[in-house]
């Protein structure tokens, strides 16, 4: 049976503020939500046993138990909780996960503040937009996170959270970065973590770790680029030259 088992029961949480954490372009909630797990040291609270989740589980190096590959972290002094994902949630599968888990959220009360890449080409600090459902969408407003400046659809199982939230009057918000839909973005988590999750949760995390990344993330994307640019040069080709020339 689809559900969401809670391990550790003296934990107890008022209204909580959920921060989603599954891969998408850029990888930026994933990268959002472990850092936010490792830098507050927040403690493995539950596991999602959902419907449409693969049936696997995962292990770290060192430790010789496993566990589920989607868990929620609480961090009880600050009514947090973190949903953390080792593995993509499919499409076709997201509605039933998506029910699961905002059911569960409904029934704590809880705020879920979901994330979502934007693909794009960046020349300066990814922009960060808002949208909103219900009460929530003055959370938008106290923040002064702006509403995104074109039109535009969130797909996939964030866009099915989403969805389902409107759907049950669970208060959401979705937080839009522009990020790079090739490679991990860093960078855009960064301002998710620093414009969007610490203001509404009202969490403070140190990010210059997440900055490093960026910054080694960019070095090894030039290299590859540079790489692939002489890799194309000297390999054998056939190509038309033009009959006089």
């Amino acid at each position: 049976m689809a559900h969401v088992r809670v391990h550790d029961d003296e934990i107890e949480l008022d209204s909580p503020t959920l921060i989603e954490g599954l891969p998408g372009v850029g990888l930026v909630g994933k990268i959002a939500a472990d850092h936010l797990v490792d830098a507050l040291d927040m403690t493995h609270y539950a596991s999602c046993h959902c419907d449409g989740l693969p049936e696997v589980v995962v292990f770290n190096e060192g430790d010789q138990s496993y566990q589920s590959p989607v868990r929620i972290y609480a961090d009880e002094t600050r009514d947090l909780l973190v949903l953390q994902s080792d593995v993509p949630v499919s499409p076709n599968a997201a509605d039933d996960f998506a029910a699961c888990l905002v059911a569960w959220l409904g029934e704590r009360d809880a705020t879920a503040l979901f994330v979502s890449g934007l693909p794009a080409e960046k020349d300066d600090v990814p922009a960060l937009y808002g949208v909103a459902n219900g009460d929530a969408a003055a959370l938008l407003d106290e923040h002064d996170i702006p509403a995104p400046t074109e039109n535009g659809v969130i797909s996939g199982p964030t866009g099915a959270l989403l969805y389902e939230a409107n759907r049950a009057d669970l208060d959401a918000l979705g937080l839009v970065v522009e990020s790079n839909k090739n490679f991990p973005d860093p960078e855009a988590a960064r301002v998710v973590l620093l414009d969007g999750v610490g203001p509404i949760a009202g969490v403070e995390v140190e990010t210059e770790h997440l900055v490093e990344q960026a910054e080694e993330i960019s070095k090894a994307r030039e290299n590859l680029a540079k790489r692939m640019e002489e890799a194309q040069e000297e390999s054998s080709k056939a190509q038309p030259i033009g009959m006089y020339q």
